[in-house]
């Protein structure tokens, strides 16, 4: 009997401590390149991440803010990209990553579909990908510490 509980506990014990919480990724983040911070937000059950700071946030010819100006869609082309929304649609599977998501690249406009692991509280590897995740691209994002008041 003590065997079957020990079994039990420590079963119980490995599921709760490897399993991860599925707003981890909630937060601020800055991809590889630095030329951006994403907030990555809850709504609903879902996951979305908006573009919330640029390092260039005007553009160089008209002193304006930046517009999603490589946009396919030409009703989209003024919108700012401060405040646009990048990462969409991302589901927690329940173990280790979200998926099921896109992430828009306004560097070339397109969208691809998306996944993310998280390496540790600080580091997500985020992919985009075309069809199957093997034909893609991983990048990794640092979280960005709150600042203290």
């Amino acid at each position: 009997m003590k065997k079957k509980i020990f079994i039990v506990a420590f079963c119980l014990f490995a599921y709760v401590g490897f399993s991860q919480d599925a707003n981890a990724i909630v937060g601020v983040w800055e991809p590889s390149n630095g030329k951006v911070y994403v907030k990555i937000s809850k709504i609903d059950n879902k996951y979305y991440g908006k573009i919330v700071w640029l390092r260039e946030p005007n553009d160089t010819d008209t002193g304006k803010p930046k517009t999603d100006k490589n946009n396919p869609d030409e009703s989209m082309k003024n919108v700012p990209l401060k405040g646009y929304r990048m990462l969409k649609d991302l589901v927690y599977d329940g173990k280790s990553e979200w998926k099921d998501g896109t992430i828009y690249d306004p560097q070339n406009g397109t969208t691809y579909n998306c996944v993310v692991n998280l390496k540790n509280k600080n580091t997500i590897e985020l992919r985009g990908y075309v069809g199957v995740k093997t034909f893609g691209r991983t990048d990794t994002w640092k979280r960005l510490e709150k600042k203290k008041k």
